[in-house]
């Protein structure tokens, strides 16, 4: 561990700060979690809980976040995980399939439990959810595929269940309580067994275990033989971790370390997939589809029941063959009360050596999820659709300037004050279309666009209120060297504000969409500001701006929710500083995409190539393309670490965010406009042909293919339920798609 803490600094920012959480170490309540506004997180630990409380007193007043329906006090960063847990709105969101099977058991375990990647001993805990790893073809509509969630990974083998069952049937010790399992299914060394691969996980087990791998017999070599291990071995009830479905690079011996030779004489090296699974990337990609699948989806709540819920402990764990070491469980010991340094020692190991039980969370069933039969049921509209066009166009908008539409943003969550669509033309008149989703379907009345700003001329077949013909044209100069496209402009998530680049003065602006006044001018590059991008929204809506340049740079602003750029002083937008400058680049820069959630920026050059930066500055790589893929022009990456990018002349890329070309397609299109579903698993298309196309991200694979527009598309967006795509046109109009990934999933995916 030594080894990677040599370098780092002890300060951090107070205005970076954006969640504080409280933590045990140890089983005691005694640590912090503090997560910075750059998406990285620092753990301490405390000598005692008053200390906890002072340290957070002190702190800023931020609470745990905006994200899950809690508000930013200091009382919440001290709330136990239960009142964390009951006074979230993340449980009735994912019943209602507003957040995935994924993100929710993240919630479970990063927000409610208090597991973390900061700590090896209470690592984040996900399920084995599929049992076939020896087929050649795995099918996901089949339910003998799928694990029984509702039994703990030890009570799977019906002997292997027998024999924990008389273990504690038959207990005789009188110093500990009984239990069913000797082993728990988290612990630091079975992390550090799953990811040994890659650091600094290496250098961390090779610490705890004198400079040496495990054994090879008992190295991590093969993911079906992990399987029947854990259904076979009376020593073995260990789950997965979260890497198993979005990290193939923990599968590879990138680094070519020497793991030994097993007893059969196979040398470990990588580890062994299963048939179904060509490449590490298709192991990741199908474990997350059954993850989420509606098998997973009907039984989690019974899984989270035997974690986090009221199977955890007392008489229920006893049915459900689900009990532990004592020394696992939350409050089994009190450490302050040891007084003998060398005892204390002996119990901290004995935990350490144990695993952590998450904290109980629920003493009743944790409640199901909805039926994707029931959400998904959309009723006819009462025109009834005749025709493929009718069933994939909810609506057509054409705005009376005639003016190609070059930028569209589709920021419609329900709880914002204006849901909209902010349209922005080539001739920069911007409009606010005002989005009504009263009934909460696609294709039914009452969901609906309305223009705030322009008349609209046809809609078909829904109807948009009009409150006025005000328009809101940008009139200040821009260079005339610059095309205007849909990277010159950036709206913020309130649809408050737009960011516009371009200007001879090489600034790029912020003005309001309310008034269409100028209200921050913001400098900083050598040259005319080409590109701009914006992570999504995190707390406050606050956010990241990056913008690039004909001086071939990149600078990496904050946008505050107090409503501007702020620099290094956050009290003064007078003058803003950059974050970062991001250099790296010998050409101008053309296109930019920056993902908070993985730290990342991702930038391509007029000339090529594409980089990957930090957020904080640091150059990591460069994706390396085809060779005839040398001029890139569009950039989507996903939360997930897709990244798409598109080349002139019909040319895309599938990067992996680590570097590795993992698909490519050349189309007979000029492509201007590209997006990722928010799940990274569908890219959709749109170029001069007015041909909306959407493709299977992994392999582009074509799924589907909309009837083609009488105009070219030069900007889009996905309204954020994923269901509605909202297009801009050449000829001035915007054209709203029905849009239906899950259909596509379940008839293009099922089986691999």
């Amino acid at each position: 561990v030594l080894a990677y803490t040599e370098g780092l600094h002890g300060k951090w920012m107070f205005s970076e700060i954006r969640a504080v959480f409280s933590r045990r170490y140890l089983l005691q309540n005694t640590a912090l979690e503090v997560f910075m506004a750059n998406r990285t997180s620092v753990m301490f630990n405390f000598p005692d809980q008053a200390t906890v409380k002072k340290v957070v007193y002190s702190l800023p007043r931020v609470g745990v976040g905006t994200s899950y329906g809690l508000p930013q006090a200091r009382r919440i960063s001290l709330a136990t995980p239960r009142q964390l847990y009951k006074s979230s709105n993340m449980t009735q969101r994912w019943q209602r399939r507003e957040i995935s099977n994924f993100e929710y058991l993240m919630f479970l375990n990063t927000i409610a439990v208090g597991r973390t990647y900061n700590d090896l001993n209470q690592y984040p805990v996900f399920p084995w959810v599929l049992t076939n790893y020896e087929s050649e073809e795995l099918d996901l509509t089949l339910p003998g595929n799928f694990r029984d969630l509702s039994k703990p990974i030890g009570a799977l083998n019906p002997k292997r269940a027998v024999f924990y069952a008389e273990r504690y049937e038959t207990w005789e010790d009188d110093q500990s309580p009984p239990y069913h399992y000797n082993t728990h299914y988290s612990t630091a060394t079975s992390t550090l067994s799953w990811l040994v691969r890659i650091e600094p996980f290496t250098t961390f087990f090779l610490n705890a275990n004198d400079g040496k791998f495990d054994h090879p017999d008992r190295t991590f070599s093969s993911v079906a033989r992990s399987w029947r291990t854990s259904q076979r071995d009376t020593s073995d009830v260990k789950e997965l971790i979260p890497e198993f479905y979005y990290l193939p690079e923990m599968f590879v011996n990138s680094n070519g370390y020497n793991l030994g030779v097993r007893e059969d004489e196979v040398v470990v090296n990588d580890v062994d997939l299963p048939p179904w699974a060509k490449k590490p990337e298709d192991f990741v990609r199908i474990n997350r589809m059954a993850l989420e699948s509606e098998f997973v989806s009907c039984q989690l709540h019974q899984w989270i029941d035997l974690i986090f819920g009221y199977k955890q402990r007392g008489p229920e764990a006893v049915r459900a063959l689900n009990v532990f070491h004592y020394l696992t469980y939350e409050g089994s010991v009190n450490l302050d009360s040891i007084t003998d340094p060398v005892l204390r020692e002996a119990m901290e190991a004995q935990i350490q050596n144990f695993g952590q039980t998450p904290s109980q969370l629920l003493i009743e069933p944790h409640p199901p999820r909805s039926s994707a039969m029931h959400l998904c049921f959309l009723p006819q509209s009462p025109l009834m659709f005749k025709d493929q066009m009718q069933q994939d166009v909810i609506m057509v908008l054409k705005f009376p300037s005639n003016s190609p539409v070059t930028h569209v943003a589709a920021n419609t969550l329900p709880h914002l004050t204006i849901p909209a669509v902010v349209t922005v033309t080539c001739s920069r008149l911007f409009a606010v279309n005002r989005w009504h989703n009263t009934v909460g379907l696609r294709g039914a009345p009452g969901y609906s666009l309305d223009q705030a700003h322009h008349l609209p001329i046809e809609m078909d077949p829904l109807i948009a209120n009009n409150s006025g013909v005000n328009k809101r044209q940008i009139t200040d100069l821009v260079d005339q060297s610059i095309q205007i496209n849909a990277h010159c402009f950036v709206v913020t998530a309130d649809n408050r504000y737009i960011l516009i680049c371009g200007f001879w003065d090489k600034s790029f602006r912020v003005y309001s969409t309310e008034t269409g006044k100028l209200t921050q001018i913001v400098f900083g590059h050598w040259d005319v500001v080409t590109c701009l991008a914006r992570s999504e929204s995190y707390i406050g809506g606050d956010c990241y701006i990056v913008s690039g340049s004909r001086d071939a740079t990149l600078l990496l602003w904050y946008w505050s929710g107090r409503h501007h750029i702020i620099g290094d002083n956050p009290n003064s937008s007078d003058y803003p500083a950059p974050r970062a400058v991001l250099t790296g680049h010998d050409h101008e820069v053309v296109c930019v995409s920056v993902c908070a959630e993985l730290g990342l920026v991702i930038s391509g050059a007029k000339e090529g190539p594409c980089l990957v930066h930090t957020i904080t500055g640091d150059l990591l790589r460069a994706l390396e393309g085809p060779e005839n893929c040398l001029f890139p022009r569009l950039i989507s990456v996903s939360s997930e670490g897709h990244c798409i990018i598109y080349y002139e002349r019909g040319r895309f890329s599938n990067f992996s965010i680590n570097g590795k070309l993992l698909a490519q397609m050349e189309i007979n299109d000029s492509t201007r406009a590209i997006l990722l579903s928010s799940d990274g698993q569908n890219l959709v298309t749109g170029g001069d042909n007015g041909v909306v196309e959407v493709w299977q991200a992994c392999d582009f694979k074509q799924l589907y293919i909309y009837p083609g527009c009488d105009a070219g598309i030069r900007a889009m967006d996905l309204s954020h339920d994923q269901r509605t795509l909202i297009t801009g046109m050449a000829s001035g109009s915007i054209v709203a798609f029905n849009i239906d990934f899950n259909r596509w999933h379940y008839e293009h995916q099922n089986r691999y």
